[in-house]
């Protein structure tokens, strides 16, 4: 069944129970309140650290969300965009669009003034729900962007190009709407590529794909009515959101978190008895750090609760997960694969009970089939390395007004992920590299991930990426970005010396000592650093010719 039903089921048998809490650490009001205690526009005067909403008052503002839609002329197939950090009113907007049959259409926050009109012409959007942190970038469009849509704004002193959505939702009702009934085959939302080859791609998803992802989600992670989830990722992006959806399934507590400072992180856990958290490589590299300098002291905390840590969105170090099972010896452990093709993390999981596995992405997940193919589309012999493809209910209906780009990855059924993979003689599957981050030299395949696990092992060594630079004589060269821990020093010949140990074609020709960037969902941004780097690369070796 679709998955606002689930939402009116918990509001039904869990009415007084939390649902969703904020956690807001950069508020100097230290007061926790709950919505239902507060007027409905919130004033920059107050501002708690702490909100919470129970699962009634979930019900009642999707459903005032819902009506107030439907009072300014939204229907069923419409598309609304959702432009906010995360916060309560995020989720009952998301649940509200879907109630009325309208698509939702969450947007990055991080798209710039031209993003953001290039993606709300791409989905044909009819509103866009948006926050006060995006009104300039809003205001640069503002007479394209309201050409033919709504602008409705969540906070105070609405922008004049704009309706406000507090003083619109206090006069409209907080029953279930008036609309058709909603199914599985039906339109739910489109959500939008990383953009890693250019602007986005906007992915259509049936109401199918979101309710297997919660199924999915609960299944995979054993979600019970008393877990208390972690949610830190933007809910724009599909892992966040269908993680939570796991909490959704069982009517179960969750947490919003503001925040990715270790201190933050681990207080919110202690704070709330959280249960299940869900890092991305980065942040449990930073708290494993601060364990070790002692800027985190675990027995001041109450982590008691504390049973799964889990990661998706980028290759795991197993170096990493071995590290974390020092300090937390008696944690559950999963990894997760996916992507917005495929309704976020899960086609592929490592599962609870493979932490022997480590390194690998796992096995096929809750309905999903998978496979590794050749260049010619042939599956491979067990060992060899693929593109890996999945085919579940998960799966993308299109690329929305791109038929060729659809065609590229949807055959027979199947997603060609264009990630590259290889399976060993137990069914696991191993993400190798991007197809598109291969690094041929020499006519050698070098595969990134590879040696970012094995530079992740060095000591010194925070965080790394590896991408291939042009070169005149072997057409690609390896070079290796370093971020260093907090306090550490290193040189280039330490760092080759490390790499002997390397066959010589997998060994780092260049060595730069930077920050590693990572989007807001985990993953390296190697298209930024081969622009960056390439560049300068081919200026030097010009210079020295």
């Amino acid at each position: 069944m679709p998955v606002m039903d689930y939402l009116e089921y918990n509001a039904r048998k869990y009415r007084d129970e939390v649902a969703l809490v904020e956690l807001n650490p950069a508020r100097n009001d230290t007061r926790r309140v709950s919505w239902k205690e507060f007027s409905l526009i919130e004033s920059d005067s107050f501002a708690p650290y702490r909100r919470e909403i129970t699962w009634g008052v979930f019900d009642e503002k999707a459903n005032r969300c819902a009506n107030l839609l439907l009072s300014r002329g939204i229907k069923r197939g419409d598309k609304v965009a959702i432009l906010m950090y995360n916060s309560l009113e995020w989720l009952p907007i998301y649940f509200g669009i879907l109630k009325i049959g309208a698509i939702a259409v969450p947007f990055n926050f991080r798209y710039d003034a031209g993003e953001i009109l290039y993606c709300a012409e791409l989905a044909e959007v009819d509103a866009i729900i948006f926050g006060p942190e995006f009104i300039g970038r809003i205001e640069t469009n503002a007479e394209r962007l309201s050409k033919g849509r709504l602008l409705i704004f969540v906070g105070d002193n609405c922008p004049s190009f704009a309706e406000s959505y507090y003083l619109m939702i206090a006069n409209v009702s907080g029953t279930k709407p008036d609309a058709p009934p909603i199914t599985e085959d039906d339109f739910g939302a489109i959500y939008f590529s990383s953009g890693t080859t250019g602007f986005p791609k906007a992915i259509l998803h049936k109401h199918q794909s979101l309710t297997q992802a919660a199924q999915m989600e609960q299944i995979h992670h054993q979600t019970k009515h008393e877990d208390v989830f972690l949610c830190i990722p933007p809910l724009y992006h599909t892992g966040a959101k269908f993680h939570w959806m796991g909490s959704l399934m069982v009517g179960s507590k969750a947490v919003l978190l503001k925040g990715t400072e270790p201190e933050t992180i681990i207080s919110a856990i202690s704070e709330e008895e959280c249960s299940i958290v869900w890092l991305l490589v980065p942040w449990a590299q930073d708290i494993l750090e601060a364990i070790e300098t002692g800027a985190i002291k675990l027995s001041d905390y109450n982590l008691e609760k504390w049973r799964l840590m889990h990661i998706g969105a980028q290759p795991v170090p197993p170096s990493l997960i071995r590290n974390w099972k020092k300090y937390f010896p008696n944690h559950d452990y999963d990894t997760n694969y996916g992507l917005s093709e495929s309704t976020g993390p899960g086609c592929v999981h490592l599962g609870m009970e493979n932490i022997r596995k480590v390194g690998a992405i796992g096995v096929p997940g809750y309905r999903w089939e998978c496979k590794i193919v050749d260049a010619s589309g042939n599956t491979v012999k067990q060992g060899e390395v693929g593109e890996l493809c999945v085919k579940g209910p998960g799966v993308m209906t299109c690329y929305y007004r791109n038929e060729e780009a659809t065609k590229e990855v949807l055959k027979d059924g199947w997603l060609f992920t264009g990630d590259m993979a290889r399976q060993d003689d137990e069914g696991f599957y191993y993400l190798v590299d991007r197809k598109k981050d291969v690094i041929v030299s020499g006519g050698e395949n070098i595969y990134p991930v590879q040696i970012e696990d094995f530079l992740h092992k060095h000591p010194k060594i925070k965080d790394a990426a590896v991408i291939g630079l042009p070169d005149k004589r072997l057409g690609e060269i390896s070079a290796a970005i370093i971020e260093l821990k907090e306090g550490e020093t290193s040189t280039e010949d330490e760092i080759n010396n490390y790499c002997m140990d390397l066959p010589r074609y997998k060994r780092p020709k260049k060595i730069i000592f930077e920050p590693v960037p990572r989007n807001a969902t985990g993953k390296i941004e190697k298209p930024a650093l081969r622009k960056k780097y390439g560049a300068e690369y081919l200026v030097a070796k010009e210079t020295e010719g």
